[in-house]
Order: structure tokens, then sequence, then C-alpha cells
């Protein structure tokens, strides 16, 4: 017999799943429903021990949407699943620059990737705060960190890529780059991640 068919009754018996199976494990009040929103994307209990925050990261991200923020992605599927009806009621909207032309040059250029070269391009051509959201490539994570490093001061950086190649390394590298220059960050370290983990950090937002 189906007991819960309706999405809300779903999603509530889910995330009740969710706390009692989670059961003693401390999470911070403040970051509580980051994680649980994150594992009821993925199902993967993990992101409780693996999810970091700088302090106040999620007071200071809700703070900055709150205030009409944009959100820069580096992946068209991160920006699909961000719930952009609620950013547009507070005033901001999603970007992403993958695809654009200019970015495609820059890249050629520079000899870096398209990622990198999409968040060099969102840095000198999105003029109002952001959130940097980064769910698949490391070297838009590793622009980011070297960009805060010159001056920039994103809203909040959510560095969550997925993989093998310099994705734990990019993480920390953010993560103490962030950290250094009092810019909130909260990343997934170690190898797990994903476009759909970085926009269930913001929908939780």
């Amino acid at each position: 017999m189906i007991e819960y068919d309706k999405p809300m009754d779903i999603e509530r018996r889910s995330f009740e799943i969710i706390t009692q199976l989670l059961g003693e494990q401390v999470i911070p009040a403040e970051n509580e429903l980051v994680v649980k929103r994150v594992i009821h994307t993925t199902a993967d209990f993990d992101y409780a021990e693996n999810l970091a925050f700088s302090d106040h990261a999620v007071a200071q991200g809700i703070a900055a949407l709150r205030a009409g923020c944009d959100i820069v992605t580096d992946t068209q599927m991160a920006g699909s699943g961000i719930n952009k009806r609620v950013l547009e009621g507070l005033g901001g909207q999603v970007h992403c620059f993958m695809s654009e032309a200019e970015v495609a040059a820059l890249a050629g250029r520079r000899g870096s990737t398209r990622a990198a070269a999409s968040m060099r391009w969102a840095a000198e051509h999105v003029k109002k705060p952001c959130i940097c959201a980064v769910g698949n490539a490391p070297t838009a994570l590793l622009t980011i960190a070297e960009k805060i490093e010159n001056g920039l001061r994103p809203a909040l950086v959510i560095g969550v890529p997925v993989g093998f190649v310099n994705v734990v390394e990019s993480k920390e590298r953010l993560f103490a780059v962030c950290t250094q220059y009092g810019v909130p960050a909260i990343a997934a370290m170690g190898r797990k991640g994903g476009s759909n983990v970085a926009a269930a950090i913001c929908n939780a937002l």
C-alpha cells in the first residue's frame, strides 16, 4: 500500500527518515537544513561528515540571498536545479556562462578550461554581489581562489565538484583561501559532490 503519494508528504517523510537515521550524530543547528537537504538529494549520509562550513556561512548566504544577490554556477545542470522562482522573488537570478562565445574564446586564448574562463568572465562582468556555486569543475574553484587573492569578494562560495583529478586539492585550497580572506564558504571535502549537490545547497539556503 502506498502511504505517501503527494510531493509535500513524500518530502516531509523523507526528512523524518533522514533525522531518524542520523541518530545521535551532532550537526550544528545553523547547518542542519543544508546537510539534510544534500542527504535528501543524494541519499548519501557521508555528507553529514564531509560538508565543511566556514563560520556562519549559512547565515551569510541567507542574508546575501535576501539582499537580492545572484548565483553564478559552473554548469547548466546546477543552474537548472536551482529554484529560480524563489530566487527571482528575492531579486536575484542564475548565471552560467559556459556556453558564451566570449568564454570559449577566453579559454582558447588562455589555454584554460571553459569552466575556469567562465568564472573569470563572471568576476569581470557580473557587477552584483554573487554566490559562486561550483559542482563540477575543480578549475573553476581554483580560479575563484585566485580571484579572491586578488580582491574578489563573493557573498558565498559553494565548492562541491565531484571526481578524481584535482578535486580534493581544489576544495582544500578554496576553503583555505576563503578562511584567510574572510569569504564565507561551504565545501564537500573529498571526492564527492556534483551539480545536484550545488543546487541542493542553494535551494536549502
